[in-house]
């Protein structure tokens, strides 16, 4: 037969059993009481038994506590939609949010994470100007493959009542990444003749240029010449690295070596 006694929490844990069972000035029983009880612990043992938030680590839970105290996990609710950038023009971060609809009791299982991140970049003002189009990688390929690609039938998103005209944009190399240079597959060659601090000719023709626009992505328009841009090989993506635009050609005549294309 058990023998409840009513006891607080904090006085619990903090004293022991003989000293929680009544008030140290008035010889009642504490405030905010809990169940205490003598009989079967969960452990096998038989003696003082909990049945409150902390038993399961202290391990004197008693023996029925699973079916008086069951886990009441924590109950979060949806989603909330993706927020916009924290800022126009540049990478920054996009946040949604969800609530705890139910708290977790008797060591349920806990809330997962109430918040999430993620990258974004937004190419628009709050004024409708367009903008952050530096800050996309140019995705660069050999210029051989330029010219297999004049030979090929105009798109016909294009008007061919009128020849669209190139440009070409020269840049520094600031870095590039170590697996440029051990690319070594036929097609792929190219990549180790990229070297830091050489300049060089990137191409952009009529049939990598953005129909909106007419610009080839990742070109550094109005970026200026101290500003880190950022381009990535096609066919290797761990081929990347940075640079600096030098300046823009409109008249296009890229030299055989260290030259390349926008795709």
């Amino acid at each position: 037969r058990k023998e409840a006694f009513l006891i607080s929490h904090s006085f619990l844990r903090r004293w022991p059993a003989s000293l929680a069972l009544l008030s140290p000035t008035t010889g009642t029983p504490p405030s905010h009481p809990i169940c205490c009880f003598k009989g079967w612990r969960a452990d096998g043992g038989y003696g003082t038994c909990f049945c409150d938030e902390g038993c399961r680590r202290a391990g004197d839970c008693c023996h029925d506590h699973g079916q008086a105290c069951p886990a009441l996990p924590c109950v979060v609710g949806e989603w909330s939609h993706w927020s916009g950038c924290a800022e126009q023009c540049k990478p920054d971060l996009r946040m949604r949010r969800r609530y705890v609809q139910q708290e977790p009791k008797n060591s349920g299982e806990p809330c997962p994470a109430l918040e999430e991140k993620a990258g974004c970049l937004e190419y628009l003002t709050h004024q409708g100007k367009d903008c952050g189009h530096e800050h996309v990688p140019a995705f660069i390929t050999t210029s051989e493959y330029g010219k297999e690609r004049k030979q090929r039938t105009a798109s016909p998103l294009w008007s061919s009542e009128k020849e669209e005209v190139g440009y070409c944009v020269e840049f520094k190399t600031e870095s590039l990444s170590p697996h440029c240079a051990l690319e070594n597959r036929p097609y792929a060659r190219w990549m180790q003749y990229l070297r830091e601090g050489h300049t060089v000719c990137v191409a952009c023709q009529p049939s990598a240029m953005n129909i909106d626009t007419h610009r080839c992505s990742g070109d550094g328009h109005n970026a200026d010449g101290g500003k880190i841009l950022h381009w990535e090989a096609v066919g290797n993506s761990r081929c990347q690295g940075t640079w600096k635009k030098v300046r823009q050609l409109e008249k296009c005549s890229c030299p055989p070596v260290h030259s390349f294309i926008f795709t």
